[in-house]
């Protein structure tokens, strides 16, 4: 106990980058959540307004609202991904439930009869922008192992620094080679401690070339990736409405973002004359962080049926610090026993860093057929290729950022929704398409998505309910280097959102 309670004491010593593509594209997405009746219409409310969560897409949402209200929603998330992998598919489910929307508006109407405005809003609004509670198993037999992982960054480095040196733990080497060293030495030294991989000369200590100790032509692999956290955002909203026919908004948004991602590779089948049989290899990754934004919008009210609608959203500006660690065994003759004191209690403290995610613009249209119901259409662009990590002046990031600008592209996104009321009953249905932020539209494929939803007037109050359903294709590297072909991930997100309305 005492042994891995000095290493917590000394973690913030461990410094290294290893950021990538990944970190952008996971806050720079955003899933239609909210209240139920937005989730509803599939967010299709830029020209809407009159919902909180509307506010997301358009800020000058909240001057539509005729009387002070608040809202509450829950929501239940169900995953439901097929890994396929080397011809072999796992299902995997996961559930977990939400409050993820919660927020008030206060509407105050102008009194002077001769002013042209004739009221202002305040608002404030609590959104679960994403729940990253998520999980998918993957098995097949593949003919790229772990070791092509280790010897990937092993090669070109010098044996020396690479062994335990004299009165030093092995907790001690591998935070100090990850300081002093960088990343990518480090992960040769789990290959070459835990035994997977062996120097060409074990006696050479500026030995540079290294081979593997696993025989195989295919191996079993087995990949668990199990994600949890949220990003979520605290909106403070200001509206006003001139004359009948122009609305407009004002919105400073505060993200709170937790992440976490576990990842669990294990491999077995090698040849029966391999030095290893078996080999286990864990990383254990905690993101933390806030954020922030600000979002300017105008709804026009043409005539008595048709309203347009159109916002900017600023880039969002993350501020974040990671935590890495790792384990690995093996049944290796030639690993140092003490790999088992390197565990998840030893952590490598990364430097502060920051995401700018891409600015957003939205325009939209809806047709209000008085009391019986509406029709609305959104069309959203978001410049996936002008995201970055910062400070780019760092050698890693301005790689990172060149791999952004080559690999991502523009994404655009188009919502529509309708809204049916029959007395007290309001029926609703919803379509959303979002294209891939990929230029190969394959790491991560095109979303379509539908909802369907009810609600109930109770007068001073209101229900709803609704179910919303989208899917994805998504290619998910079972190691950063050396194993090339991806688990193919068909993932499917539904969800049941119940809210409830009180208005004042």
């Amino acid at each position: 106990m005492k042994r891995s309670i000095f290493f917590i004491l000394v973690l913030i010593c461990a410094t290294a980058n290893a950021q990538n593509i990944e970190d952008v594209l996971r806050y720079s997405i955003e899933n239609t959540n909210g209240t139920a009746r937005f989730q509803g219409l599939s967010g299709a409310f830029g020209a809407l307004g009159g919902d909180l969560s509307a506010l997301n897409i358009n800020p000058a949402g909240s001057a539509v609202f005729n009387n002070s209200q608040f809202t509450m929603t829950g929501t239940n998330y169900n995953r439901n991904n097929d890994a396929a992998y080397f011809g072999r598919t796992n299902n995997t489910r996961l559930n977990s439930f939400k409050i993820n929307q919660i927020g008030g508006v206060f509407v105050f109407k102008n009194m002077n009869k001769g002013s042209d405005w004739r009221k202002y809003s305040l608002a404030f609004n609590y959104d679960l922008v994403r729940n990253f509670s998520n999980e998918f198993f993957a098995s097949g037999n593949s003919n790229e192992g772990i070791d092509n992982y280790f010897l990937a960054f092993a090669q070109g480095e010098p044996l020396g620094p690479l062994r335990v040196q004299d009165g030093e733990l092995i907790e001690e080497a591998y935070l100090d080679i990850g300081s002093s060293l960088g990343f990518g030495p480090q992960q040769a030294f789990l290959g070459f401690q835990s035994g997977v991989i062996d120097p060409v000369d074990i006696d050479d200590d500026s030995n540079t070339q290294y081979i593997s100790n696993a025989d195989y032509g295919t191996v079993n692999q087995e990949f668990l990736q199990s994600t949890r956290g949220y990003n979520s955002k605290f909106t403070m909203n200001f509206g006003s409405q001139y004359k009948d026919f122009l609305f407009m908004g004002a919105s400073l948004n505060f993200h709170s973002i937790y992440y976490e991602k576990y990842t669990q590779l294990s491999e077995a089948g090698y040849d029966a004359s391999s030095e290893i049989q078996f080999t286990n290899f864990d990383n254990l990754l905690v993101s933390r962080g806030n954020a922030f934004s600000f979002s300017l919008g105008l709804i026009a009210r043409l005539n008595k049926f048709i309203r347009m609608g159109a916002s900017y959203q600023s880039p969002t500006w993350y501020d974040l610090r990671d935590d890495f660690s790792q384990r690995i065994n093996s049944d290796s003759p030639v690993k140092n026993p003490d790999i088992r004191f390197i565990d998840f209690n030893i952590v490598n403290l990364f430097p502060d860093y920051k995401v700018k995610t891409p600015g957003k613009f939205n325009g939209s249209m809806a047709f209000v057929f008085g009391a019986n119901g509406l029709l609305s259409l959104d069309y959203g662009y978001q410049d996936m290729s002008n995201a970055e990590l910062r400070p780019t002046s760092d050698a890693s990031f301005a790689r990172v950022n060149s791999e952004i600008g080559q690999e991502l592209r523009a994404v655009s996104t188009f919502r529509v929704g309708g809204e049916y009321r029959i007395k007290k009953f309001s029926l609703r249905g919803g379509y959303r398409y979002e294209q891939s932020p990929f230029r190969n539209k394959i790491t991560i494929g095109d979303l379509n998505g539908f909802s369907a939803g009810i609600g109930y007037n109770f007068g001073g109050s209101r229900f709803d309910f609704t179910y919303s359903r989208a899917t994805r294709d998504v290619d998910v590297q079972l190691a950063d280097v050396g194993i090339s072909t991806p688990a193919s991930v068909y993932a499917a997100i539904n969800n049941y959102s119940f809210g409830y309305t009180i208005n004042f």
